[in-house]
C-alpha cells in the first residue's frame, strides 16, 4: 500500500475526526440515532486513513496529496 496523502491532507483528517468524536460523544447535538453512528464511522475511518496515509477514494480517483509520492 503507497502512500498518496500529504501532511496537510492527514493533519486535516485528524482534526475533522477529533470535532465528529466531540459532537458525536461531548455534547447531545447528534443524538443518538442516525447522525451519531455516522459521525462515529466517518471519525473512524478518517483516523485510520490519516494514520495509515493511504485513502482508498483517492486510489480510485487517481488523486495524490503528497509532493513526494
Amino acid at each position: 500500500m503507497t502512500t498518496n496523502m500529504g501532511k496537510i491532507d492527514r493533519g486535516l483528517r485528524l482534526v475533522i475526526a477529533a470535532t465528529l468524536l466531540f459532537l458525536a460523544l461531548g455534547t447531545a447535538m447528534l443524538g443518538s440515532g442516525i447522525l451519531f453512528v455516522l459521525a462515529l464511522i466517518v471519525a473512524a475511518v478518517f483516523t485510520l486513513t490519516a494514520f495509515v496515509g493511504n485513502c482508498p477514494l483517492y486510489n480510485i480517483v487517481g488523486l495524490k496529496t503528497c509532493q513526494s509520492c
